[in-house]
Parts: structure tokens; C-alpha cells; sequence
């Protein structure tokens, strides 16, 4: 007898082969209820409490059945035997009839009350959780994050939690309690009845099994595709400028193009076998077909005297109520899918990586405003995707001197100045200002301040554009940093001056609006400043003017400058060369004319001078 064993060979085989698609369904729908439970906790009682209203209104709706049953025994009973119909007896059926009806009706629209208001209460919960997680998370994420994802999740996710949250918690719940609880009724009023109530219902549950097969895989990777729609149209509307600009199709419109085709292919290709199978199985649910099988066979029963022409009306109304409760069933069973996605989608974004917070409670005493880089380095992503961008970078801001940051396009000149912004934590060595790591001091924005290249305002007043940094300065205090900004007269020229909204025809041009952000760092007052490219954007007019109101701006402070013109480098205390996420070279211009990546970069700034010229 020989015994089968697997060679290194077969193992190494099995284990290459492809993920099986039902586990990983089955493991993405685990990951989708896990999600959705943890979203659901704050209103978990409230939803319970609609389930529970909602099955009272269920069983509620057998008693109005049972009171037509009755009256109509009592009409045919005095038609029957000539008699005079008791009146007494037929006012108090229907006196149950229209308690019971109401009755059921009150309670399922408190169920509906219920659940809508933990629907408000839970949108609310998730967008507060939201909103305090950005607060905290790092700045550099927004800009590496893809815009379509988060709008998806603030927006369409939240609205699509809204049906499995408001509705199907009480209309599932009652699509599943009232039939039944019919069904059982139309049993206690014959079994030969309540078979004939249900007559069709294998075929439909048949047809509804065979198109409903892999529904979980389906819905899913359309889910998956919308989100990437969602995202090549942000990406298109984004750049939708430079297609103008050149007057063909950019890259980012095919990408948009390309998404929305495919997504096309797919949802055709599983959606028309699914609606052949699906109408067929709508078709055995089909009132005309109800009402032949149920009054025709019914008819008959009633003719031998088995059952009354009550009986046969009552259970044939029960029937006809089935397939509206199947269908109820159905949508609440596609709304729980699709929110398990979505709430996924928000979990996700609601664990977003955070930067620690600075211990509040621990005093941290400055010896001086020099700022410190000690084998700095970052990279963007996690893993072996990950791009080394700053790699074992050091060196020191000396106290109220100005610094240049120079080198080539990607050599990381921007992602140096924003982790001393802290807009992100290095990935290994030390950031720190007078001998303080920046990760432990809680104030760092009231001692850095930045102006980058595009002016980040917000459309609210001049006025609290300038003060966002110091929200209780005073207007004489607003008025100082906008003359210092050299924009004073043009925001006091303003129809509604320093009242006047951004953005709502504001009518200010790049440059003032950089000068805006400039004079919000002055306010600030921060003895740390950082000048990202500031007049890169700007139109030439408004270039002299940025100037002079960053010479204002970076007197007497540490100053960390990336800049391009020879003029602003020879100006400098000191020039920083860093090439590929490296400090290649640090001096004064004089020391640095032999530095061959120095001396290409100088050549090269040379030359687009000329050519402004």
C-alpha cells in the first residue's frame, strides 16, 4: 500500500496559487459587518428599539383580516338564512378593523420616527468623528489622499448609510414579521387556503435565488469601480483647464473616460441576464396570476362548503400582500451590502493614522529659535511602495539668519520645509527648535510660521482671513499686518473693505491674495518662518510689492526660504543644495562656486533670468 505525499514542488504550487474569490467574498463581507457594527454602536439601541415597534405593527396587521373574515361570516350568514344582519356585531368588527389599522399604522410611523432621528444622530456622530480625526491626522495626507475618496466617504457614503439606517431597520423587520404572521392567519383560516397563499412563492424565491447568485461579488466590485469613477472624474474637473488650455483630450479625461467605459462593460454585461431571470421571477408573483389560482381554486372549495367566500377574500388580499413584502425584502437586503461597503469606506478614513499630540502637561523651556535637522529622513507610503523623499538629511537654521533651500524639481527642497511645519513626523531622526523636538511642543504654530506658493484662503472675511491664526486680535492689530503685507489700501478700496467675503466677487488678484497670506503670518508673529516659492504664482506687477512685504515679514527671524532667483540665494546667510532627498553641499555663495550641483543649479537660474529678460 502506497501512501500519496506532496513534494516541496506541490506545496510551493499550491501555495502560488490564485486567492479563491468566495473566500475573499467572504472575508471582504466579514470586514463589511465588522464595519458596519462599529458605525452603528451610538444608535444600536435606538435601531432596536424601531425593530421591536416594528414587529408589534406586523402582528397588528393580522387584526384587521381577521375583522373582515368576521363581517363578512356575519353578511353572508344573514343572506343566507334571510335574516336581518346584526348590526351590533358588524359596528363592533369594524370598530376592531379601524382601532387595529390605525393602531398598526401609529406604531410603524413612531418606528420610522425612531430610526430617522438615529439616522440624524448617527450622520452627525460620523461626521463629528470625521472632522476631529482630520483635525489631528497629517497635513501631507491631504494632499497624497485621492480627493474622490474622501468626497465619496463625507458625501455619498454617509447618504447611502441613510436607507439601511432610517428604513430598513423597520421595513425589513416588517417585510419579514407581517407576512408571516399573515401567512400563519391564512392557515388558521383553512390550510387548503394558506397553500394556495404561498403557491407561487417557491417559483419566485427559485428564479430570485438563481439571479441573486453572487450578488455579494457583483455589488461589490461595482461599488469598487464607482469609487474609481468618482475619482478620475475629480481628477478630470481638476485639470480640466489644461485640457481647455491645449484644446485636446488630456491624460486625465481618457483616465475618466476609460473608467466610466469600463464601468459600462461591466454593469451591462451582469445586469441584463439579471433582469431576464428577475422579471421571470416577478411574472409567477403576477396579481392576475394570483387571483386565478386563489379565487379559481378558492371558488371550487367554496362550492363544495369546505371553506366561505370570506375566507377565499381574505387569504386572496394576504396573498396579493406577499410580493410587495418580498420586494421590501430584497431592496433591504441590496441597502445592507452597499452600506457595508460605505461604512468601511468611513472606518477606514475614521482610523486614519493621527500624529501623536504634545504633552500639554510638560513644560518645554526654548533656549533660542534655531532650528535643528538631525539624519532626517521621510518617505511617502508605507512598505516597498514606499518613495524615500528625504534620506539622512542634516543641518541647523542658526537664530535670525535666512536660509536658502535650493535644488532641482523633486529633490525634496518642499518636503524638508514642511516637516519643520510638522506636516508630517520623519520616519527616522529628529526635528527640533532651541533643543526641542517639534513633536513635543504644543504651541509650534505660534513659533512657525509659512507662506507657501498657492495662498490657501477661505471664503470668509478679509478680515478673518488675516486674524485665522489669532482669532481675538484686535482691528487696529489687522489693519498693521495688512500694511505691513503692502495691502492695505487695496482691501480699504474694497466696497465692503475689510468685511468683504473672499471669493464671493471679491475681485482680488493672486498677488493680493498672497499678500493677504502674508500679512496673516505677520499677525501671527511666528520667530520661525517659512517661504515655500511665495511669489512663484504671482503676476510680475505684484512681485516687488510680495518682496518688500517678505523682507518686512523675515526681519529679525529664522528664516527657511526655497527659492530660485540668484539674486534671493546671494542674498542669504546660508545655502542648503539638496539633490535627490540629499544635503549635498551647505555655504555661503562665495563657498559654493565649485560645487558642481551648486554651480548647475546657479547656471540654470542664470539662464531663465536671461530669458525673463
Amino acid at each position: 500500500m502506497t501512501t500519496a505525499t506532496s513534494s516541496p514542488t506541490d506545496q510551493s504550487d499550491e501555495h502560488g496559487l490564485e486567492p479563491d474569490p468566495a473566500e475573499e467574498h467572504k472575508a471582504q463581507q466579514k470586514a463589511d459587518a465588522r464595519a458596519l457594527k462599529d458605525l452603528m454602536k451610538p444608535v444600536a439601541g435606538q435601531l432596536a428599539i424601531g425593530r421591536i415597534l416594528a414587529v408589534i405593527s406586523g402582528i397588528l396587521a393580522v387584526f384587521p383580516y381577521v375583522a373582515l373574515v368576521h363581517i363578512g361570516d356575519v353578511l353572508l350568514d344573514a343572506y343566507n338564512t334571510g335574516t336581518a344582519v346584526d348590526r351590533d356585531e358588524v359596528e363592533r368588527w369594524i370598530r376592531i378593523l379601524v382601532i387595529t389599522f390605525a393602531l398598526r399604522l401609529f406604531v410603524y410611523l413612531i418606528a420610522l420616527l425612531v430610526t430617522h432621528f438615529a439616522d440624524v444622530k448617527l450622520g452627525h456622530v460620523i461626521q463629528l468623528r470625521l472632522v476631529r480625526r482630520f483635525a489631528r491626522v497629517p497635513l501631507a495626507w491631504f494632499t497624497s489622499t485621492n480627493s474622490g475618496r474622501v468626497r465619496k466617504g463625507l458625501q455619498d457614503d454617509i447618504g447611502t448609510i441613510h436607507q439601511l439606517i432610517a428604513h430598513q431597520p423597520v421595513d425589513g423587520t416588517m417585510a419579514i414579521v407581517m407576512p408571516l404572521a399573515l401567512m400563519v392567519y391564512s392557515f388558521v383560516i383553512d390550510w387548503r387556503l394558506g397553500l394556495l397563499a404561498i403557491a407561487t412563492l417557491p417559483l419566485y424565491v427559485g428564479a430570485m435565488s438563481l439571479s441573486m447568485r453572487g450578488m455579494g461579488g457583483k455589488t461589490a466590485e461595482m461599488d469598487q469601480r464607482l469609487s474609481t469613477v468618482s475619482a478620475r472624474m475629480v481628477e478630470f474637473v481638476t485639470g480640466i483647464a489644461v485640457v481647455k488650455a491645449f484644446g485636446r483630450v488630456g491624460r486625465s479625461h481618457r483616465n475618466y473616460q476609460d473608467a466610466a467605459d469600463e464601468f459600462y462593460d461591466f454593469y451591462s454585461e451582469w445586469v441584463k441576464p439579471l433582469i431576464r431571470v428577475s422579471a421571470l421571477g416577478m411574472s409567477f408573483l403576477a396579481v392576475p396570476l394570483i387571483l386565478v389560482i386563489n379565487i379559481g381554486i378558492g371558488s371550487i372549495l367554496v362550492h363544495n362548503g369546505i371553506v366561505s367566500t370570506a375566507d377565499v377574500l381574505a387569504t386572496s388580499l394576504i396573498a396579493l400582500l406577499i410580493p410587495y413584502a418580498l420586494e421590501t425584502l430584497m431592496h433591504s437586503m441590496w441597502s445592507q451590502q452597499i452600506a457595508g461597503a460605505s461604512a468601511l469606506r468611513l472606518v477606514d478614513l475614521a482610523n486614519t493614522p493621527i500624529l501623536p499630540s504634545a504633552d500639554e502637561t510638560v513644560p518645554h523651556e526654548l533656549r533660542s529659535h534655531e532650528v535643528t535637522f538631525d539624519h532626517v529622513s521621510y518617505s511617502y507610503g508605507t512598505g516597498p511602495d514606499a518613495i524615500l523623499a528625504v534620506d539622512d538629511v542634516s543641518f541647523t537654521l542658526p537664530e535670525g539668519t535666512v536660509t536658502a533651500l535650493i535644488g532641482p524639481s523633486g529633490s525634496g527642497k518642499s518636503t524638508i520645509a514642511t516637516l519643520l511645519a510638522r506636516f508630517d513626523d520623519p520616519r527616522s531622526g529628529t526635528i527640533s527648535i532651541g533643543g526641542v523636538p517639534i513633536a513635543h511642543l504644543p504651541d509650534l504654530y505660534s513659533r512657525v510660521g509659512f507662506v507657501l506658493q498657492d495662498a490657501q484662503l477661505l471664503n470668509i472675511s478679509i478680515r478673518d482671513n488675516i486674524s485665522l491664526g489669532r482669532p481675538h486680535a484686535t482691528d487696529d492689530e489687522v489693519r498693521r499686518a495688512a500694511g505691513a503685507a503692502r495691502i492695505l489700501d487695496e482691501i480699504e478700496s474694497l466696497p465692503h473693505g475689510f468685511d468683504t467675503v473672499y471669493g464671493a466677487d471679491s475681485g482680488l488678484s493672486g498677488g493680493q491674495a498672497q499678500r493677504i497670506a502674508i500679512a496673516r503670518a505677520v499677525l501671527v508673529d511666528a520667530p520661525i518662518l517659512i517661504l515655500d516659492e511665495a511669489t512663484a504664482l504671482t503676476d510680475p506687477e505684484s512681485e516687488h510689492q510680495i518682496q518688500q512685504a517678505l523682507s518686512t515679514l523675515a526681519h529679525g527671524r529664522t528664516v527657511l526660504v526655497i527659492a530660485h532667483r540668484p539674486e534671493v540665494i546671494k542674498g542669504v546667510d546660508q545655502i542648503i543644495v539638496v539633490n535627490d532627498g540629499h544635503v549635498t553641499a551647505i555655504g555661503k555663495h562665495e563657498e559654493l562656486q565649485d560645487n558642481p550641483d551648486y554651480a548647475r543649479l546657479w547656471k540654470l537660474t542664470g539662464a531663465a533670468k536671461r530669458v525673463q529678460k
